[in-house]
């Protein structure tokens, strides 16, 4: 908890348990918390503000939601006295290697068992997004992650891929199946008449291949729709 004497004060001037550096390192990063921990991030305070302050009004512009902190763009990191375009880089790429930690498929992690445990690193790669991008797994004969890709970037309701490229890719990387992923930052999970025309389109080219379109997952932050779950391969 922090002592209400802290607000609006020179960190400098804290016990030296209580900064968020010292305390680190005494106490084990687990014990800081969101403020202090971007607190370290942004240095120094503004005016009376110190460093602290600071941080919290930047968790203010995500009503203290880390996860939709990594939304937020530099420009609006800037509204904030005290963070200039040099801090709210740093505040944009920390939060974007945390995402990447977050969703990274680890080397000896790679082999795909369920959908859900697709859709979860898939959600934690995509959900940043304000915009709708289309992606899409390539899986060895082990069912391993060969490689991960977004293909295309499209606007807020939908997207459009190109076949050629998917399998072009999917040749060169040797996949023998792949698993078509995009996101729906709308929220909702059904899929559209064109999703379903085009995961019917893609799976039957890839049978032409001898490459398999194994399933389609669409993502959000409410959660995964996958076709083959469904029924829909």
């Amino acid at each position: 908890m922090e002592s209400s004497n802290k607000s609006s004060t020179s960190i400098k001037t804290w016990a030296l348990d209580d900064r968020p550096r010292e305390k680190l390192l005494t106490k084990g990063k687990e014990s800081l918390s969101d403020s202090e921990l971007l607190a370290i991030l942004i240095n120094s305070g503004s005016g009376r503000d110190s460093a602290v302050d600071v941080a919290k009004k930047i968790l203010k512009l995500s009503d203290d939601n880390l996860d939709e902190l990594g939304k937020v763009s530099i420009k609006e990191m800037m509204s904030v006295k005290g963070i200039g375009e040099a801090r709210a880089i740093t505040l944009v790429a920390a939060l974007e290697l945390g995402r990447r930690r977050q969703g990274s498929l680890t080397s000896d992690k790679k082999k795909v068992h369920t959908s859900k445990q697709l859709a979860e690193y898939l959600r934690s790669s995509l959900k940043d997004h304000s915009y709708e991008v289309f992606a899409v797994v390539f899986l060895n004969r082990a069912n391993k992650v060969k490689h991960f890709e977004i293909l295309s970037k499209g606007g807020i309701t939908n997207t459009i891929v190109d076949p050629r490229i998917i399998f072009l890719k999917a040749l060169e990387v040797q996949a023998t199946s792949i698993v078509l992923c995009h996101n729906h930052p709308s929220g909702n999970l059904k899929p559209s008449r064109a999703d379903e025309e085009l995961t019917a389109r893609l799976k039957s080219a890839g049978m032409l291949l001898d490459i398999k379109v194994v399933d389609h997952l669409i993502v959000s932050d409410e959660g995964y729709y996958s076709f083959a779950d469904d029924g829909m391969m």
